[in-house]
């Protein structure tokens, strides 16, 4: 099957324009950490809004007067991202479940491994105050040392880390 697939240059040209336009619009990058941050903080007033109100954490976000954490930028940003993605595979003609793996990894451990990465991501965005786009690259955009120093530690502990996961691909 003749995959198609957008040039990584030309993609990565229109994510830097992307870039450009939300700060330029919004004084704000880009970011998709905070917008998860929302919902959980949503979820939890929902089901117990005494607790969220009394926790230094979700009480900052929740309470009589505050605009509901669902309407952050960011959410709308990921829910953007989300319905922009579905859309690309729709167009391209890749729009079904695959699970990639290599040839010594069957897929539940791929999804096991993938849930437990994604789930450290993101707590270390949460200590890190921000995920890839919003410290990495954003940060990088506006010449923040934090942006460098961040990319820097992301990479870093990818070639770090690369070598002990190296068997759920080759």
């Amino acid at each position: 099957m003749n995959t198609k697939y957008m040039n990584p240059y030309l993609a990565g040209f229109f994510l830097g324009l992307v870039l450009l336009a939300t700060i330029f619009i919004t004084g704000r990058g880009l970011g998709a950490s905070g917008a998860i941050k929302s919902i959980v903080v949503a979820a939890v007033d929902a089901v117990s809004p005494a607790h969220a109100e009394q926790s230094t954490f979700y009480g900052p976000y929740v309470g009589a007067g505050k605009e509901s954490p669902l309407k952050a930028w960011l959410v709308f940003e990921v829910a953007g991202v989300l319905i922009g993605a579905f859309i690309s595979g729709l167009t391209a003609d890749r729009l079904r479940i695959v699970t990639e793996s290599g040839p010594r990894v069957n897929p539940r451990l791929r999804w096991v491994f993938a849930l437990l990465g994604g789930a450290l991501f993101g707590i270390g965005a949460q200590y890190a105050r921000g995920c890839t786009s919003g410290a990495a690259l954003s940060g990088m955009a506006v010449l923040s040392t934090a942006g460098f120093v961040a990319m820097m530690a992301i990479f870093g502990a990818g070639y770090a880390v690369a070598y002990f996961a190296r068997k759920l691909w080759i």
